[in-house]
């Protein structure tokens, strides 16, 4: 009898521990809970790290290393060649490859150094790997001495003669390449022109890389300064003639682009898709190896819960990796079926800072909304800016409210601060919106290190990559398996933020009509809201098949929004009862 029980109860035991270790089926209820627990942002910051070591430009061997570090992780978490893949396989990838019409470049070395002088070296590559201008050809491996020219203003350089001297400038050798070395036949162009949100003053070595025209006639090549290596070059100017020895190694080849596109297909939907995109090229930690890092964990993470049965998604969800805004704008493109069924693109871009080191705030940059505008209260562009839009510009969408609204809730739970700025572009979120697929950008900045060689591994953060990674999945898988009801309380939310913008506007406009703009432009940003509003409260149309599920609820939000935004015209027209 004893011998019995005790194999009973060794049996209910290993039952109950099999139970217990029995993994979690995802949905909307726990999508937080088990994506914080699962996405460690390891697989993100070991990417990161091997990306960041390499000078990338589409087609080098750093960018070509990085496409392949990738796949050998996809393939490692289950992903399948494509053209190997049977019907049955969910998780596939391919790698797209397209000769290049020009050459791909590469920096190898490069020194500068006081010809004739006790002086220290200028400038070096081994500490400074942003100071040869991409494009540059290399010199003889003796190096190129020449006396330098200070051109202090550019505009008159054509009545300089620099023939087979360094023109040193404080612009962009983009900007004088062609008066410097095709016309004026110069050695070679040292420029300087960090912004000021470099804080350049402060991170004195700091190089923000820089360009100049592929030459193959003329083989010029570029030196870009940091602060104090300009600094040092005018000091000895002043004191008369300065000759410099300037070698520069490059490497510049024919080869072809790269871009790995992973996809997860949905179950129901499987034409329907969310698109994230990195961008592999880039020189530095931040931009891009963390987006290429984040993405690639999404990736593996989503992965191994398919392969356990914890997450089966509707829809399908893509991973691209490739060169910035030409890889996204192709994939959006090239196939208008495709095209067709992206609902929506997501620009992962700079998603790991370490913001006590780097400044700034994680950013979410929205779809164009009547804060690109007029950009008052909370909202501020940041030092990148926006240019000037129009009413016609606009994109209303919910996508903007719903991914701030989860962001937030993230912030909330890991004391992490998370803002939005108005929509600026430069990024990969261009391309999907250009094809009117809703799209918005992952991102930080200030960065007082963006673009320079101080970008570097020591300026991420773990846990931001953690942070980013886990929100982006919590809202993808939201959307890619929303139903009526994923539809219902996304426009209960919409609603929330249609009436706290509103109402955050009166306060603006009170506070302009007090210091004497017009009553017509507050009216105009009113109705503008207004109208945003009420045209994305029908874009939660796109979550259900039969639009008449939800018809009702969008037409009381509506009229709701109507009701408000008279009652704050009429506010405003009653100037009484705000005029101090």
């Amino acid at each position: 009898m004893f011998k019995k029980l005790s194999y009973f109860l060794c049996i209910t035991i290993v039952f109950i521990s099999c139970t217990n270790n029995k993994p979690i089926t995802l949905n909307t209820s726990n999508y937080a809970n088990v994506i914080n627990d699962q996405f460690t942002g390891d697989l993100a910051y070991e990417t990161t790290s091997f990306v960041e070591k390499y000078w990338r430009v589409v087609g080098n061997s750093g960018f070509n290393k990085s496409i392949y570090k990738i796949e050998e992780a996809l393939v490692k978490a289950g992903y399948v060649l494509e053209e190997n893949a049977t019907e049955n396989d969910v998780l596939t990838y391919r790698i797209e490859k397209r000769p290049l019409k020009k050459p791909t470049w590469e920096s190898v070395n490069a020194i500068v150094e006081f010809e004739g002088s006790k002086e220290e070296t200028l400038l070096s590559h081994a500490t400074n790997r942003n100071m040869i201008a991409l494009n540059s050809y290399s010199t003889p491996k003796e190096g190129i001495s020449a006396d330098v020219v200070h051109i202090k203003d550019f505009k008159n350089i054509t009545n300089i003669d620099v023939k087979g001297k360094i023109v040193f400038a404080e612009t962009s050798p983009y900007r004088i390449y062609k008066s410097a070395i095709v016309n004026g036949k110069a050695a070679g162009i040292m420029t300087y022109n960090n912004p000021d949100y470099l804080q350049p003053e402060k991170n004195t070595t700091s190089i923000q890389f820089r360009a100049i025209p592929h030459d193959s006639v003329n083989k010029p090549w570029a030196i870009a300064m940091s602060f104090s290596a300009k600094e040092r070059l005018k000091k000895s100017l002043e004191k008369g003639k300065v000759t410099l020895n300037v070698k520069v190694e490059t490497n510049i080849y024919p080869s072809e682009e790269l871009t790995i596109i992973a996809d997860i297909k949905g179950k129901e939907k499987p034409k329907e898709r969310l698109v994230f995109s990195a961008h592999v090229q880039e020189p530095g930690a931040n931009d891009n190896a963390t987006g290429v890092g984040v993405a690639l964990e999404m990736a593996s993470l989503t992965a191994k819960f398919i392969k356990q049965k914890q997450y089966q998604p509707k829809r399908t969800l893509t991973f691209l990796w490739g060169d910035e805004i030409v890889s996204t704008r192709r994939y959006v493109q090239e196939d208008s079926i495709r095209a067709k069924d992206i609902k929506w693109g997501i620009s992962l871009d700079m998603v790991g800072e370490d913001t006590e080191k780097t400044g700034g705030t994680f950013l979410i940059e929205k779809m164009p909304d009547p804060s690109a505008i007029w950009t008052r209260g909370k909202d501020k562009h940041t030092e990148w800016g926006g240019s000037k839009m129009n009413l016609k510009q606009m994109k209303p969408h919910y996508l903007n409210d719903f991914l701030i609204d989860k962001f937030k809730a993230q912030g909330k739970r890991a004391n992490w601060v998370v803002s939005s700025n108005p929509f600026e572009g430069g990024s990969d979120h261009v391309p999907f919106l250009r094809e009117n697929i809703p799209s918005v950008l992952f991102w930080h900045f200030t960065d007082q290190f963006y673009h320079t060689d101080n970008d570097r591994i020591d300026k991420v953060s773990k846990t931001t990559l953690k942070n980013v990674g886990t929100t982006a999945l919590i809202a993808a898988y939201t959307l890619l398996n929303a139903d009526k009801n994923t539809a219902k309380s996304i426009l209960s939310d919409l609603e929330k933020a249609a009436v706290s913008r509103l109402n955050e506007e009166l306060k603006q406009s009170k506070i302009a009509i007090n210091k004497g703009d017009s009553l017509t432009t507050q009216i105009k940003i009113i109705d503008a809201w207004k109208d945003w509003y009420q045209k994305s409260f029908k874009t939660v149309n796109d979550m259900v098949s039969n639009k008449k599920i939800i018809n009702k609820e969008i037409k009381d939000s509506e009229k709701l929004i109507d009701s408000i935004s008279l009652d704050i015209i009429e506010k405003l027209q009653n100037k009484d009862l705000y005029y101090d």
